[in-house]
């Protein structure tokens, strides 16, 4: 960009040098006209032969303006310099030989010149576009060498930690669920909720980083899912969580809404915005669900956000609230998911009032 601005300015200069140096041509013409005519009326033996030139035409007026006599086929003051691709040179003669009071000479705008410049430049900004794009990619790779191994080394460190966390909660959550079918210990209840609360979260957070991580590579498996059964089942696992904050739950499904869909992005669909509505809500809070032939909505009563951070809330690592655990890739997987299946996203939002996230299905 700076060499086409750079190269646009010089042409735009030589071009008016170029025109000004016909010009000086032109002007140059004009006094040796000048001269003849001098000579002429100072002279009686010298024939009236009027001064021609092979590449440069010229005409006289007297004071008035008036045409007197010329090489141009235009006669009057203004026809004779209204021709666009002539350039033209006005010159004063005083005092009055033999009654002319102007000279215009005037010729052809000589545009060879001009198309070799555009060539030279032309030619100039292909050379020069070659030599940078070659600088530019060796030293792009070299600036960015070091941005693409820290990147590689984060991906490798995801891809580690994901599969260490898998072992440890899958085994929590089978033996919190053994625990909870044939212990039944009432003194123990609280402890082993607040277990299972905690690997739930690592559990989410496992899933979260592996689809981020390995979402170039899913293959869906699109089924038919009756979504109604599927919210309710999602809602029972979250329980704990509603639980343990004290929220008013107040659910809204209709009966056998079905779609097409992958299992696995409708648990990640319905488990990231109830898990942010239970995370961003205030202890004795409502979340309330509803599910129709038209939308899935869930909206809390929490702390809201900010107008001004709704239009980036959907981008990755992206959090509007810093108070609440996570990593501010709910939001993010939820709109992968809904760009996939050509769904609709809207968020209505207000400080400390809540947050309301619908869904429209698709026709």
């Amino acid at each position: 960009m700076l060499f086409t601005l750079a190269s646009g300015i010089f042409f735009l200069f030589t071009k008016h040098h170029l025109l000004d140096t016909q010009r000086d041509t032109l002007r140059y013409e004009s006094e040796i006209i000048k001269s003849k005519l001098r000579v002429l009326h100072q002279s009686n033996t010298i024939p009236l032969l009027y001064p021609k030139h092979d590449m440069i035409d010229s005409m006289i007026f007297d004071k008035d303006k008036h045409y007197i006599f010329g090489t141009l086929a235009k006669t009057s003051w203004e026809e004779s310099q209204s021709h666009p691709n002539r350039l033209y040179y006005m010159a004063k003669v005083e005092p009055y030989y033999l009654g002319a009071g102007y000279v215009l000479t005037s010729q052809m705008i000589d545009y060879d010149v001009i198309t070799d410049l555009k060539k030279n430049i032309f030619l100039f900004m292909l050379g020069a576009g070659i030599f940078f794009s070659i600088l530019a990619y060796y030293l792009g790779h070299l600036f960015i060498a070091p941005m693409r191994d820290s990147i590689k080394q984060m991906n490798h460190f995801i891809q580690d930690t994901t599969h260490e966390l898998n072992t440890p909660i899958s085994t929590i959550l089978t033996n919190i669920e053994l625990i909870e079918t044939f212990g039944k210990h009432e003194a123990n209840h609280l402890e082993l909720k607040r277990i299972e609360i905690a690997s739930k979260t690592l559990s989410r957070i496992y899933d979260d980083l592996t689809y981020l991580n390995l979402n170039h590579q899913y293959h869906r498996n699109i089924i038919t899912l009756n979504m109604s059964t599927f919210v309710e089942e999602r809602i029972l696992y979250f329980t704990g969580m509603i639980e343990a904050k004290n929220l008013t739950i107040r659910t809204d499904i209709e009966e056998n809404i079905i779609r097409q869909i992958d299992k696995n992005d409708a648990m990640r669909l319905v488990d990231n915005l109830i898990s942010n509505a239970i995370k961003y809500n205030k202890h004795h809070g409502v979340l309330e669900i509803t599910l129709t032939k038209m939308s899935l909505i869930v909206k809390d009563t929490g702390i809201g956000i900010d107008e001004k951070d709704l239009a980036v809330i959907l981008h990755r690592f992206k959090r509007a609230n810093k108070s609440e655990g996570g990593f501010g890739i709910g939001l993010d997987i939820v709109n992968q998911v809904i760009q996939s299946y050509g769904y609709i996203l809207k968020i209505k939002s207000k400080i400390d009032k809540g947050t309301e996230v619908e869904i429209k299905w698709k026709k």
